[in-house]
């Protein structure tokens, strides 16, 4: 997935109302960009946090500007724009590039399921059983090397996880992707501590036969690239 216009370099001044923050550009200027992240972003939204946003020139949106990445100066970035993960899967998708997810022909985007859900993704295929597939985007890391999810209480995360149960039981397939979407990363988890819910519903998912598997990306100011598969501690 390549970013629909180059991304601009700017400092993080801060964050506030969860999906706003004002940004200071390279040649001294300030902004308001929006965030498309709901969660604590723990560890991403520190004032002085080397940033990297989209320039939107539509007029339809109140702000010409999009936080996508935090540049952690050390050659890895992460995405904390978490509407772009389902992007970078329907591409992996598309391309076969998900060894699980092989044998479907039949990509369905945001179908509604259980009580009050959406899938992210129903795929069919011939002599398959239908697959509802969840992608969540990861983007917390408090020790070297692990990500997290989730960085803050999630009740529709859980009822997520009850509805893929529920699918299983009435016969079909149900997979939770974790797309870990930073580049430091070599193994990610459930934040128990964070939601001790999620990681119940988690665990009653999984011994239902919900199917569990995290992947990574390849991440930089161009565009961000479906990874290689990440050991998920389950």
């Amino acid at each position: 997935m390549r970013f629909s216009t180059p991304l601009l370099p700017a400092v993080l001044i801060r964050r506030y109302k969860r999906f706003l923050a004002d940004i200071r550009f390279t040649d001294g200027t300030e902004a308001t960009a929006h965030i498309a992240n709901p969660g604590a972003m723990t560890g991403l939204a520190e004032p002085g946090t080397h940033i990297w946003v989209e320039r939107n020139d539509d007029p339809k949106r109140k702000l010409r500007y999009s936080w996508q990445l935090v540049d952690h100066r050390t050659g890895h970035f992460t995405c904390v724009d978490t509407s772009l993960a389902n992007r970078v899967v329907a591409e992996a998708l598309a391309a076969g590039r998900i060894p699980e997810m092989s044998g479907y022909d039949v990509h369905r985007p945001e179908v509604r399921y259980g009580e009050r859900s959406r899938v992210d993704f129903l795929l069919a295929g011939e002599g398959r059983r239908d697959c509802y597939l969840e992608v969540k985007s990861v983007t917390l890391s408090r020790l070297a090397g692990l990500a997290q999810f989730p960085d803050a209480v999630t009740a529709r995360g859980a009822r997520h996880l009850h509805d893929l149960a529920h699918e299983v039981n009435e016969g079909h397939r149900a997979v939770m992707l974790f797309l870990v979407m930073r580049t430091d990363i070599t193994h990610t988890g459930i934040a128990l501590d964070i939601d001790p819910a999620y990681g119940r519903a988690f665990d009653d998912a999984i011994r239902a036969g919900v199917e569990a598997i995290a992947y990574d990306c390849a991440i930089d100011p161009g565009g961000i690239a479906f990874g290689q598969k990440v050991a998920l501690q389950v």
